[in-house]
């Protein structure tokens, strides 16, 4: 085992505190990974959606496996802290070949989503992805590998993306409960249940699930003080960083414009 990856993975573990979350801006190239260091964030996380699209693909794992490691790996290797990398729902990959991919690259961690690609988007049982998840992580022990695994929850996402309200995502918390449960119990250091933004829910989500709860920074969702105080560990921003920048660059092209003269 590589004593600086052993070092970053237990660096990223020890930064998941309970009411004092580690603040992740998730990051799609060296050079944006990079500014995240030195605007003095301690993580770099990656995203699926920001680097898939810097390499002309959509996201939900239409880029090719092969090419978003290598994409990972140049952050990992491009900065001196620990990298999480957004591993969307493992690329079909085995469990040790997934394990083997994410040690190679230097991964410290890892998030890893129970939506199946494979079929048409829906989400794996609880007690499949739990099985696993497991797996996951016994491979990884077996390789002496302290991987920092964060268990995506995609339970509110179609909903929400459908238009669903605070009170129909409520109606989602036990069963979301659930799979937190089971996925912290095969061995997952984090849940992270994508798109539950609402305050309430998020304090009877985290409330009830015994161990790290990450949160996505959506513009609705409650500052990370409040968030500290109903003891999320972990808020990261996912794709919205990308897509922030992405309107701006857009926006000054648009000023550029003016400056064009027909040929």
């Amino acid at each position: 085992m590589n004593p600086l990856l052993q070092q970053h993975c237990d660096q990223l573990r020890a930064l998941h505190r309970p009411g004092d979350p580690l603040l992740l801006a998730n990051a799609w190239d060296v050079a944006t990974a990079r500014a995240t260091v030195a605007a003095g964030f301690p993580v770099v996380a990656t995203t699926s959606g920001g680097v898939a699209a810097t390499l002309g693909y959509d996201d939900q794992e239409n880029a090719p496996a092969e090419e978003m490691f290598a994409a990972a790996a140049r952050i990992a290797r491009g900065v001196d802290v620990p990298v999480t990398v957004d591993a969307e729902a493992g690329y079909g990959l085995q469990p040790s070949e997934l394990v083997a991919k994410l040690q190679q690259l230097g991964a410290a961690g890892c998030n890893l989503e129970d939506t199946d690609y494979t079929a048409a988007g829906s989400l794996r049982t609880a007690q499949e992805q739990a099985d696993w998840l497991a797996a996951v992580r016994k491979a990884a022990t077996d390789a002496g590998y302290p991987l920092v695994i964060n268990a995506r929850i995609d339970l509110f996402l179609g909903p929400f993306l459908s238009g669903a309200g605070p009170e129909q995502l409520a109606e989602l918390l036990p069963a979301a409960i659930e799979r937190a449960h089971a996925y912290l119990a095969a061995g997952a250091d984090c849940v992270y249940p994508i798109l539950l933004w609402e305050q309430d829910s998020l304090r009877r989500f985290a409330a009830a699930v015994d161990g790290p709860v990450n949160v996505l920074r959506l513009p609705l969702t409650p500052p990370p003080d409040e968030l500290a105080a109903m003891g999320i560990a972990r808020v990261s921003w996912g794709t919205l960083l990308h897509g922030d920048a992405m309107t701006r660059f857009q926006d000054e092209l648009s000023t550029l414009t003016g400056d064009l003269k027909p040929s």
